[in-house]
């Protein structure tokens, strides 16, 4: 609680004191700070007191541990007494105001108070760095284009740094060009070589590679720029592959006496081999002012292998050493990863235990492992990646979630799902957390096995461990079901998977379709058919192909027949699939005559016709024993070159050999008459 000053007060004793500037220097919880801060309740008779008096006060007041309520205090005090503040004064209120919450208005009206007579930028820096920190862009850029430019109060460097910086911050590039243009026409000012790179960065980072050439030249014109600012610019025209501006701009550097460094020629080295241009590279490589270090070889190196000139890559090793420049593990890792793409497993398993014996050289890390497993299994070495796992995890060399993932993928994609999920049991053991892929992998690979407990149990473990079921999961699942002929499960998974905001793709409603119609749920087929269509998706000729086989299971021929018939004007031809379902449900319904009719058309719609058609025309011929029908058609399959299959010789056999033909069948099955002499 703040005491009531007595009849001499601080402000007398001041007044009277005979210096004109009186500094009193007093502790800061004193009695007589406390009666400076309470200068409001003084009498009203007191003598008016000097901008220098409360300029002393607003030092005490500056100390105390509520500053900026006590300084707010004495600030009315002196408006009231009509005392214009000293700038002194006012930078040390301003400074106070800043520094708390909730003053930045006050610390902005003191700054508007005084800034006819500012002479120094100080002010006008500290209240753009406080209004730029609280986010209030619109009063910080007003500050700054009221600045009186044209008087002894001009912006400064460090002006130029705070609103620079914040406009870069917050992402105003336009802004921020504009002010650079400003500064440097009005004060002379240009950014600095990092102020500028951040910009040019900024520019092509937000594709605007143009503005950021157009903002390095403005500044070239203005005053110098640094190879750091040149790199930068070289970095986004590379990105865009704009080389013939990466000539003009090394010819600029060429000019200003600019000297490439070793991060120049990276950049050029980088995007000439990005785009293929190997050979470009390996002439900067060799044109080179300055040494090249590892970085640099290593892009050549990875260039050469992702054009599978691998062997070049080896030879650069040795060019390396000769320079005195080591070849690191990323060096071997870029050379075992091309040689693996390549199929060259054995090279790249020789790179591979040159760095395990070398003990003076670099050690293979996980990637350098990861690079070697992966290319053994998609050379179909699984078992050796297996090996090489075990032996490396012998010597210390522990593999990661990538490791195992790349196993447990390539076992499940050669349906070794049980050594899969041995692995996955040692992953675990070993410390390694299973992450998405692992389990993801797992599901797929189950459900394709059509061991659908295991893979709901996978499922499980995998939201346990706080990972989601994905869209290519959900689809692994249900086709698993559909397969499983367990289409309530299927559905159930399908409504889930709706629920959980996840849109299902048009491949897992027509497993769904297939699903119901070989179930002969014509119905649940329709309604799905409708939902599709809703949500956007195209029936494919796969989708109508399962409704029509679906139609033809449940004896609704005609029904097949009017989609089939449909198809043409929905812009879906009929494949030779959709063809060989109603060929085989005409024959099956002794409709003999409509299914070689549709026999005949196939040519027509540029289908092949396939075995298993002719096969279910010759089985109906034989229920009614048409042998000439059936001479016609191995007559036409010969023409074709469309050649019987075993199922052909069980349909013709019996019949032929009963009705006296053995002869014709021998001539008509020529590679096949072994089989046909067992079968006789």
């Amino acid at each position: 609680m703040l005491r009531r000053p007595q009849r001499s007060s601080y402000f007398s004793r001041i007044n009277h004191h005979p210096s004109p500037r009186t500094c009193v220097v007093l502790p800061p919880h004193s009695p007589q700070t406390t009666d400076a801060l309470v200068v409001a309740e003084a009498e009203p008779n007191l003598s008016k007191p000097s901008p220098a008096a409360y300029h002393d006060l607003f030092k005490l007041a500056s100390k105390h541990p509520q500053a900026e309520a006590a300084m707010e205090k004495l600030l009315l005090q002196s408006r009231e007494h009509n005392c214009p503040l000293s700038l002194s004064s006012a930078t040390l209120l301003i400074k106070t105001f800043t520094s708390g919450p909730g003053f930045l208005d006050k610390a902005l009206q003191v700054f508007e108070e005084v800034k006819p007579r500012i002479t120094k930028p100080l002010l006008c820096n500290i209240i753009l760095q406080s209004l730029f920190r609280a986010g209030r862009f619109e009063d910080a850029m007003k500050v700054v284009r009221d600045l009186p430019l044209s008087s002894s109060c001009k912006p400064n460097y460090f002006t130029f740094t705070i609103v620079f910086s914040a406009l870069l911050k917050s992402n105003r590039l336009v802004e921020a060009i504009e002010f650079i243009l400003e500064m440097g026409k009005q004060n002379g000012i240009v950014p600095e070589s990092l102020q500028l790179t951040q910009l040019i960065t900024l520019l092509w980072k937000n594709r605007d590679i143009d503005k950021a050439w157009e903002v390095f030249h403005t500044v070239k014109k203005m005053g110098s720029v640094s190879v750091q600012s040149c790199n930068a610019l070289l970095t986004g025209l590379g990105r865009d592959f704009d080389f013939l501006r990466m000539n003009t701009l090394m010819t600029e550097m060429k000019e200003m006496g600019i000297e490439p460094n070793v991060v120049t020629y990276g950049i050029l080295i980088n995007h000439l081999c990005k785009s293929h241009r190997v050979d470009g590279a390996l002439q900067v490589l060799e044109k080179m002012a300055c040494a090249p270090d590892t970085i640099t070889f290593n892009t050549v190196i990875d260039g050469l292998c992702r054009v599978g000139r691998q062997d070049e890559g080896i030879a650069l090793i040795e060019r390396m050493k000769g320079i005195g420049c080591s070849p690191n593990t990323v060096t071997y890792n870029c050379l075992i990863d091309g040689l693996c793409k390549a199929g060259e497993i054995g090279m790249a398993k020789r790179l591979f235990d040159d760095m395990r014996k070398n003990k003076e050289g670099p050690a293979p890390n996980v990637v350098t492992l990861n690079t070697m497993i992966d290319g053994m299994c998609k050379n179909g070495r699984i078992s050796g990646a297996l090996g090489l796992l075990r032996e490396m995890n012998d010597m210390g060399l522990q593999g990661n979630a990538i490791t195992y993932n790349t196993l447990i993928s390539s076992l499940c994609g050669v349906n070794n799902v049980n050594k899969a999920l041995e692995l996955f049991e040692e992953m675990v053991e070993r410390g390694s957390s299973p992450d998405s892929v692992t389990y993801f992998t797992l599901i797929t690979g189950l459900s394709q096995a059509g061991r659908m407990k295991e893979a709901c149990n996978f499922v499980f473990l995998m939201e346990r461990d706080g990972f989601c079921l994905d869209l290519q999961s959900y689809g692994a699942l249900i086709n698993g079901f559909c397969r499983r002929k367990k289409f309530d499960e299927a559905i159930a998974l399908f409504e889930q998977m709706e629920k959980r905001g996840l849109k299902p793709d048009g491949m897992t409603y027509t497993m769904l379709i297939s699903a119901a119609s070989k179930d002969r749920d014509l119905s649940a087929a329709h309604d799905l058919m409708a939902k599709m269509v809703e949500e956007g998706f195209k029936p494919s000729v796969v989708t109508y192909g399962a409704l029509i086989h679906g139609y033809c299971r449940a004896g609704k021929l005609e029904d097949a027949m009017k989609l089939f018939r449909e198809l043409p004007s929905l812009g879906i031809p009929p494949n030779d699939v959709i063809y060989n379902i109603l060929i085989d449900g005409l024959c099956k319904e002794s409709r003999v005559d409509a299914a070689i009719s549709l026999l005949d058309e196939m040519p027509n719609k540029g289908l092949v016709r396939t075995v298993p058609a002719y096969n279910a025309v010759f089985k109906a011929l034989r229920d009614k024993n048409l042998l000439d029908n059936a001479f016609e058609l191995m007559d036409q399959m010969k023409e074709e070159g469309c050649n019987p299959n075993y199922i052909t010789l069980e349909i013709l056999g019996e019949w032929f050999s009963s009705a006296g033909e053995l002869h014709r069948l021998r001539s008509f099955m020529q590679k096949d008459i072994f089989l046909m002499e067992d079968l006789v």
